[in-house]
């Protein structure tokens, strides 16, 4: 049994640690990310973090590049009684180091860097990553990853090129121009949804030159080409799908970041909103949306997932009265 006194790290490390005692989490098997932990037990990313390193300061977890934080072993049963709570086990030492390179150092390689910084980027968000802990989560030095990447911001450009290039478009591809547009809108939200950080990187006025995210704008602005539309018009509308698609995209990290910093879910924020709803709903200034809201049977669940489906249609309407002739923006008042 845990003691509800006990720091809420110690908590949550001995809730895993359990789990892998007890068979449930063996050998390879990932335990929960940070970001999982922060919104499963309520707790900031601080919090989260400093039960993980408890764990791997044990021995029970470990980091392998692409395969975030896993099940390092499991105690004997002798030995599964874990140390008292205000007595931490202590961290294994380091080993002396050579002036020679250590293997790993030796084996390092510029898409293993990625591929470990990608996993920081995807588990705990683009704030948490570091050159440190890439290096820390690859078992190198500290230094080691400099040897490939200038820095982080060098980094974080090969992983937004990698991240994109992980999607890719059929040849030939689907009949019409709004068949295209849709199957690029959907591809690119997919990649969102798999790498929430990609959305932060880059306002639309300072777009990212990257190869593999040129592969998207060339999909896009070839469904648009061939309808006669001036070269501005065409780039206009390939902008405003890319930013309706990454509009919404962006608040798939912010919530994230916004759990992790509070410890509240959605509903736990909701529920703390409710007096300053209800001051809003009570007075005569907002009437329109005081019947709207209460008209609501169930409540109003925001599923972005729905959002992005609800909104990509009416938005392909609208290009299709440029496409086809039936409005010309230049010429709108």
């Amino acid at each position: 049994m845990t003691d509800a006194s006990e720091p809420p790290y110690l908590r949550i490390a001995a809730g895993i640690r359990r789990r892998i005692l007890d068979g449930e989490l063996a050998p390879g098997d990932r335990v929960p990310s940070t970001r999982q932990i922060c919104r499963d037990w309520g707790v900031a990313l601080a919090t989260a973090t400093k039960a993980l390193t408890a764990l791997r300061s044990e021995g029970l977890v470990t980091t392998r590049p692409r395969a975030a934080t896993i099940v390092a072993g499991r105690a004997p049963v002798a030995a599964a009684e874990p140390a008292p709570p205000s007595v931490p086990a202590p961290a294994p030492r380091a080993p002396k180091r050579s002036g020679r390179p250590e293997a790993a150092d030796q084996e390092l390689t510029r898409e293993g860097i990625v591929r470990a910084a990608l996993d920081i980027a995807d588990g705990e968000g683009l704030a948490a990553l570091t050159m440190r802990g890439v290096a820390s989560r690859l078992g190198v030095a500290a230094m080691s990853p400099y040897r490939h990447v200038d820095g982080k911001e060098e980094l974080v450009l090969l992983m937004a090129d990698t991240a994109f290039g992980e999607m890719s478009y059929p040849d030939p591809g689907p009949e019409g121009w709004r068949a295209r547009l849709e199957l690029g809108g959907r591809t690119m939200w997919r990649l969102y949804r798999r790498h929430p950080w990609l959305a932060q990187l880059s306002p639309l006025n300072r777009p990212l030159m990257l190869p593999q995210l040129m592969v998207h704008a060339e999909w896009t602005l070839s469904a648009l080409d061939g309808h006669g539309l001036d070269p501005v018009t065409m780039f206009d509308l390939h902008v405003l799908l890319y930013s309706y698609v990454q509009g919404i995209a962006v608040n798939l990290e912010w919530e994230a970041q916004a759990q992790a910093s509070t410890g509240l879910t959605e509903d736990q924020w909701l529920d703390h909103q409710a007096t300053s709803m209800r001051a809003i709903t009570e007075s005569d200034r907002y009437p329109v949306f005081t019947r709207t809201v209460e008209s609501f049977r169930n409540g109003y669940d925001l599923d972005l997932d729905d959002l992005f489906e609800f909104g990509l249609r009416p938005l392909l309407d609208g290009i299709a009265d440029i496409v086809e002739g039936r409005r010309n923006p230049r010429n709108t008042p």
